[in-house]
């Protein structure tokens, strides 16, 4: 059926989407990806490393980061992300930490980045950028939570906007495709459009469903349409629901007015992080109790935290809702959990695990005889 093209050698209405989404993003291509931004990361590092690449990666990536590592036979360099020992999170990496890395690795072929973090949680990533293009190195940014962020001028900026030569999307994440859809986007000249396309055709189904590549393009054609004001709007209630919640007496959620240290510039707003401390439960206590009592369901949590994601779906009527069932849990559950627990967490990793080497390539690791061993057995 020659109408429905090929995702693998379009020219005709797939070309047309993803180059009407390249130009919505300001990027020089895009590719549907209809393996989740999995693929795309995949996709991204096979299309720019070679066996033996060194590539430095934080610790904080997703298992995807690691998966297209073993796929490209890439040899990573692990920088330790700044921690937040009041949030007990990890942030974004620190500037002073990637110079001292790519002083350590000069051979390196790229950086690759988490960007935003899961929180949120943005760097300068501009000045990044052009440190490592500077030094020869390709930026390569795992942008799952960041395909919103071109659409409000109150979020950070969009990676590929900040230099990055190429990003991976969620946009089933954020921005209302069907699940397992994304858009691996390029920009520059150091990247070789024809191997990433390559590699895509590589990684991808033969046989890709219709319907979700036609919800990327549906939902690329309402962010272009009306995502100014949905994702305006969002911001707006996000903000005005991080205010109420800092009334709670018990909880707290920061906000821009944080993002003051290293590792931390930025903020996308959207991102509701609420740290349940201040009520003596854990983040999976207080989890459980929304979910079972108050019928709301987190994004994530953590031993110290729950996350609230408000999207450009979300009104007033979810924000009030979950507002309440807030107000409920601090008024109603305070020392009711098991909060010892969380708060005897140990140590969090030391600037000596900066640079971290492997007595394994992730490669070699994936294909090596194992066996099950105890965490306080392994080495």
């Amino acid at each position: 059926m020659e109408e429905l093209d090929d995702l693998h050698e379009p020219t005709m209405c797939i070309k047309e989407a993803q180059e009407l989404a390249a130009a919505l993003y300001g990027a020089d291509a895009a590719w549907f990806m209809i393996n989740g931004t999995t693929g795309a990361i995949h996709t991204m590092l096979m299309g720019a490393l070679n066996p033996g690449d060194v590539v430095l990666v934080p610790r904080n990536a997703h298992r995807s980061m690691i998966g297209g590592l073993i796929l490209a036979g890439a040899s990573p360099v692990y920088i330790q992300p700044e921690i937040d020992e009041r949030l007990g999170i990890p942030m974004g990496l620190c500037l002073a930490d990637i110079e001292s890395a790519v002083r350590a690795h000069p051979e390196a072929k790229a950086l690759a980045l988490v960007y935003p973090t899961y929180y949120g949680v943005t760097i300068d990533l501009q000045a990044v950028a052009d440190f490592v293009h500077g030094h020869g190195m390709l930026l390569l940014v795992d942008e799952a939570h960041g395909p919103h962020l071109k659409f409000s001028e109150k979020l950070p900026c969009q990676a590929i906007d900040a230099g990055a030569d190429m990003a991976a999307q969620s946009t089933h994440k954020i921005v209302g495709s069907l699940t397992q859809t994304s858009m691996l986007l390029a920009r520059g000249p150091r990247v070789d459009l024809e191997r990433v396309r390559q590699a895509a055709s590589l990684l991808q189904s033969t046989s890709p469903n219709q319907l979700l590549l036609a919800s990327l393009d549906i939902a690329r054609l309402q962010l272009a349409e009306q995502g100014q004001a949905l994702i305006g709007r969002a911001v707006e209630l996000a903000e005005s629901l991080r205010a109420a919640i800092n009334q709670i007496d018990g909880l707290w959620s920061f906000g821009q007015e944080y993002m003051t240290q290293d590792g931390a510039s930025g903020l996308d707003l959207t991102k509701v992080t609420v740290s349940v401390r201040g009520l003596g439960i854990s983040g999976p206590e207080a989890e459980h109790i929304l979910r079972h009592t108050y019928k709301i369901q987190c994004e994530l949590s953590d031993a110290y935290n729950l996350l609230f994601i408000i999207s450009y779906a979300d009104t007033e009527r979810e924000t009030g809702r979950l507002l309440a069932a807030l107000q409920a849990l601090a008024r109603d559950h305070r020392g009711q959990g098991s909060f010892e627990a969380a708060a005897k967490l140990p140590r969090f990793l030391s600037r000596a695990c900066c640079h971290g080497r492997h007595s394994l390539l992730p490669w070699s690791g994936c294909h090596s005889c194992s066996r099950l061993a105890a965490l306080q057995r392994s080495r």
